[in-house]
């Protein structure tokens, strides 16, 4: 594991972390899907993972989110040592994980999704029923205490945008008193003004004071948002900084591969062709 040497004091020094890992590792048998990560979410602040495929992030969310058990390691929550069985242990200590094929029925109106599984209801017995209207009115209202004005929370969410269904998945888990909120690859598919609608609204669950996880193969959204960053390549980490103590420049280096794109431009450098440039003159 290779961290910044000389970093800066922490600001949340003294404050326990609402999710902390230390030293995790995970194995499917053979294979080392991950092996020796750290990493802490604080309130009010955002983590960025960062890699390439195959570097180990889908792992990590699964340890998060309760799809899967660690196998080595330590993982805390606001202190206290866990194994996450299942998702629901997950979301019962207000962790929520917004996945990058988002878990909505597209047919379905918007406020159908934001409330899909959690639905109010009124009446007794045989008499209840969906309270729709309290659906209504408090999807509309969500949506705007976070800045996102949709035109008509009655039109199918299939209709949206994907970085407009990102942005109401965000401002659900908010609503549902989400502390930690994973993000995987929420910009991935996204082209440059939805992938900025899309970080505004991360950087507003932030100041909502949520702690996010933001996972990434992109280290400019993640530079533009980001409070810490950690690298993974392979199932391992490569990497841990503050934003305070690297440039993006440089955290786009380590992400690259840094040495090795080097010595990748070197070996890809054109050859001179024969009888140019000092080469083997040509036979007559």
């Amino acid at each position: 594991m290779t961290t910044n040497p000389e970093t800066a004091p922490d600001a949340t020094h003294g404050r326990t972390a609402l999710v902390e890992l230390d030293d995790v590792s995970k194995y499917y048998g053979n294979i080392r899907a991950l092996e020796g990560v750290s990493l802490e979410v604080h309130a009010g602040e955002i983590t960025c993972v960062l890699g390439d495929n195959g570097a180990g992030k889908s792992t990590l969310i699964k340890i998060i989110a309760g799809l899967h058990r660690h196998d080595a390691g330590t993982f805390r929550i606001e202190g206290e040592d866990v194994s996450l069985s299942n998702p629901r242990e997950a979301l019962d200590r207000g962790i929520a994980t917004v996945y990058q094929d988002l878990a909505v029925v597209p047919l379905m109106p918007v406020w159908r999704n934001f409330f899909l599984g959690s639905e109010p209801t009124k009446g007794k017995g045989p008499f209840r029923r969906l309270d729709v209207d309290k659906m209504r009115t408090t999807t509309r209202a969500e949506l705007l205490r976070m800045g996102i004005d949709l035109r008509d929370v009655d039109q199918p969410i299939g209709t949206l945008s994907g970085g407009e269904r990102q942005c109401v998945a965000i401002a659900r888990a908010v609503y549902f008193g989400a502390k930690v909120l994973v993000l995987d690859e929420p910009t991935a598919a996204l082209g440059v003004k939805q992938s900025g609608v899309v970080l505004k609204y991360v950087a507003a669950a932030r100041d909502a004071g949520l702690g996010v996880v933001l996972i990434t193969h992109n280290p400019h959204h993640a530079y533009l948002v980001g409070d810490r960053f950690v690298l993974l390549k392979r199932g391992t980490m490569t990497g841990s900084h503050l934003r305070s103590d690297i440039t993006l420049d440089e955290l786009t280096r380590q992400m690259a591969g840094g040495s090795e794109l080097e010595e990748l431009s070197h070996e890809l450098q054109r050859a001179p062709a024969p009888g140019h440039l000092g080469g083997p003159a040509e036979k007559e």
